[in-house]
């Protein structure tokens, strides 16, 4: 090291996030003191976002293998088999702490990034979803919040031409905040066509590509390792700036170079940028890399090598080439008019070697930022074991109807129109199912396979009960997509929690883990890909939990693809997964507690049946290739007649109950009991004789009709026109008030 290298100091570790402990383990490990650009280089890879510290142990017990995974976690992107030769490759990340404080410019990148995740692996992205979480509707905040991120979110996706299919939107005081944005990208590769990011060969020519870095984004990564104050607000310079127009170009340019036989591995610059990609891509080749930063290309002057290093400046990513394919690589960026720099070379040294001229102004190996990276075991402290509230504490003696409409124009039912309908939800013209159902789907290009992808997350059933609300998550992306008649095929998940140096956040977090992962086994839908997005707290307070599952499902054939539209009379509704004599439903926790008894502790969720749940999979899938489905919903939030009404709303038909009062009482109506689905049939007889004979339970509850009405009792209709008007108007118009109204 040069004699003018500034050397660091225990503050200016502390102020990048790092513990004096940590600091005192760099200076042991190197057996020295870092200068400045090394200790941003370290407290970039050793922060939370990039070395899941605190979380690494657990996450080591998840399920990431089976039949159908080509490459699980640890690369860009998972990646499954979905048949005839072709991969689906898929991940979800987060951009929280951005998004709060810049909205449009945080939700816009991470919408950039996790493209770059799917396509630095040769797939073609197809698909965009999203998991939002923002605060208490009437927060001073909220609308600001709102409108920046489903601008940010449109604007990135819409400009590139990738379809924005899916998702979901919550709203919750713990957010007021701490909002969570949550990005998923799904994309299509050949299965023998894809692309790792091991560096390999020493003397391979390693290249810089795409847009050039700026000042943008530096210690972001940092950013989203740590708590927020009020303060925070103002970190404007540490979120990344997006330019869509920019990332199409570099999406075609890099899918065209993987085409040309040219890249050896390829890496996206994300969370630390040029630290974590050519680092990365160091310790998976078990190689080395040197780097002259004078050749990277840059926006603005005077930049130094801390800077240099540590920016996020997006729609960049780092190619080790073959060494004969400099010419044709060239002419590829040259054509998309986008930088290609050579700025080093792998080598076998084990060390990150940096230079500007020549002089080295950081020598780091690679192993101390990687695979000896701390790792802890924290304290943790089992959440307490939450009591249900009986149903009798919570039913009131509102007519059905009238609860009904309260629950379908409130915040945890009324509709996302509005956000959904500034995405493009079409562009590529292989959209099957979209936004407003239980899971999207889209064609497999120039086939008759079709893909079924969802994002979920009751976050008050994971505040309640970890285990069992990240368990219900993987089970009701699994309901969504067997309701499309898709096969569930594996899971991408996104752990968003408070600060795990507190016993009880960190129970929290095992006991989400815990139970994402045992029902991840017994649905077989294993987990490949994913993101740790931790320390989601301002000034002390953490928000609600929210381990955010995605998934994705595959079906032959498109034609026998399930809505969840009511679109003929005189066919019947059932229930699969609930017996004919049952209807006395979990309501504790449920949407009926919270918005028609007003009861907000945090009570016990309901159970979760792993093994009912795959079998009542089976069941739909089963009466599905029989073609005896003619609509399908899956029963989750607001219960049974909730699920009704949202398949009245999206078809043409009403419906009307049948059964004696007592089935249509508060707990049947909007008792929130899992492993349930409502399905609609022309041929009842043959449904019924096949539910007998794999001994499902089954409940008659409704026909269809063609009077636009819900039919609930004799005095008790609900015109479907004043339901839409309340179930669609609720967002638009909190959106609409006047600040301070």
């Amino acid at each position: 090291m040069t004699a003018s290298a500034d050397l660091s100091t225990e503050k200016q570790a502390a102020e990048m996030g790092l513990s004096a402990d940590e600091f005192a383990l760099i200076c042991q490990r190197l057996g020295r003191t870092p200068n400045l650009t090394e200790l941003g280089i370290f407290s970039a890879m050793w922060s939370e976002h990039c070395s899941y510290k605190s979380s690494r142990r657990w996450l080591k017990t998840l399920p990431t293998t089976g039949k159908q995974v080509i490459h699980g976690p640890g690369e860009n992107a998972g990646v499954v088999d979905i048949g005839d030769g072709m991969a689906a490759v898929f991940k979800i990340e987060s951009h929280n702490h951005p998004s709060f404080i810049e909205p449009y410019q945080g939700a816009a990148t991470g919408v950039g990034g996790i493209l770059r995740d799917v396509f630095t692996m040769g797939a073609r992205p197809v698909a965009l979803l999203n998991a939002l979480r923002f605060g208490a509707p009437d927060h001073p905040l909220s609308r600001h919040l709102v409108g920046g991120v489903v601008s940010g979110i449109g604007g990135y996706g819409n400009c590139i031409g990738i379809p924005t299919v899916g998702g979901e939107t919550h709203f919750d005081p713990s957010y007021n905040q701490n909002i969570l944005v949550n990005a998923m990208a799904v994309g299509l590769a050949q299965a023998d066509r894809i692309f790792l990011s091991a560096a390999s060969g020493p003397g391979n020519p390693v290249i810089y590509i795409g847009a050039k870095t700026g000042r943008d984004g530096i210690h972001g990564a940092t950013m989203a390792s740590a708590e927020f104050s009020e303060e925070d607000s103002s970190k404007r310079p540490t979120v990344q700036v997006g330019d869509p127009l920019a990332g199409k170009l570099l999406m075609e340019a890099s899918l065209e170079l993987m085409a040309s036989d040219s890249v050896v591995s390829i890496q996206d610059m994300g969370a630390a940028g040029l630290t974590s990609s050519s680092v990365e891509m160091s310790s998976k080749g078990g190689l080395g890399m040197e780097i002259n930063l004078d050749k990277v290309p840059t926006r603005e002057k005077g930049m130094i090598p801390y800077e240099i290093m540590l920016s996020e400046s997006q729609e960049r990513m780092l190619v080790v080439l073959k060494p004969d394919a400099m010419d044709r690589a060239k002419a590829i960026f040259d054509k998309w008019d986008l930088d290609f720099a050579v700025i080093g070379k792998v080598t076998d040294s084990g060390h990150l070697v940096l230079k500007t001229g020549d002089q080295v102004v950081a020598d780091l190996p690679i192993a101390p930022l990687v695979e000896d990276a701390p790792e802890y075991d924290r304290d943790y402290k089992d959440t307490p074991t939450a009591k249900p509230i009986p149903n009798q504490d919570l039913i009131t003696e509102m007519p059905l109807g009238e609860a009904l409409i309260k629950m379908m124009g409130s915040h945890f039912l009324a509709s996302r129109r509005w956000i959904y309908e500034q995405y493009d939800r079409h562009v590529m013209a292989d959209t099957i199912i979209e936004s407003g159902g239980d899971a999207a789907m889209i064609r497999v290009h120039n086939t008759q396979r079709g893909m079924s992808m969802t994002t979920d997350c009751t976050q008050r059933y994971v505040l309640a009960d970890p285990f069992m609300g990240a368990m219900q998550a993987v089970a009701e992306a699994y309901r969504n997509i067997t309701a499309t008649g898709a096969t569930p095929l594996a899971t991408t998940n996104n752990l968003n929690f408070g600060n795990p140096e507190k016993p009880a956040i960190m129970g929290q977090i095992v006991g989400a883990i815990k139970g994402m992962g045992a029902a991840c086994s017994a649905l077989n839908t294993p987990i490949v890909s994913g993101n740790v997005s931790l320390y989601n707290e301002t000034d002390g307070k953490a928000i609600s939990p929210a381990p955010v599952i995605g998934m994705i499902g595959v079906i032959d054939d498109i034609a026998h693809a399930i809505k969840i539209a009511i679109n003929a009379p005189d066919e019947t509704v059932y229930i699969i997964g609930q017996a004919q004599d049952t209807n006395d439903g979990w309501l504790s926790n449920s949407v009926y507690a919270h918005v028609i008894a007003d009861q907000t502790m945090a009570s016990a969720p309901p159970p979760v049946d792993l093994t009912a749940e795959a079998k009542h999979g089976d069941m739909i899938r089963q009466l599905n290739t029989k073609g005896l489905i003619t609509a399908a919903h899956d029963i989750g939030d607001g219960g049974a007649l909730t699920a009704l009404a949202e398949m009245v709303l999206a078809g043409s038909y009403g419906v009307e109950l049948i059964g004696s009062d007592h089935q249509r009482s508060h707990g049947w109506a909007f008792g929130e009991d899992q492993g349930r689905y409502l399905i609609v049939t022309h041929d009842p007889d043959a449904v019924e004789v096949a539910a007998q004979a794999e001994h499902i339970p089954l409940q008659k509850i409704a026909t269809t009709i063609s009077a636009k009405e819900l039919k609930l009792g004799n005095d008790d209709i609900i015109s479907v026109t004043d339901l839409r008007s309340i179930h669609e108007g609720w967002l638009p118009n909190v959106m609409s008030q006047k600040k301070g109204a």
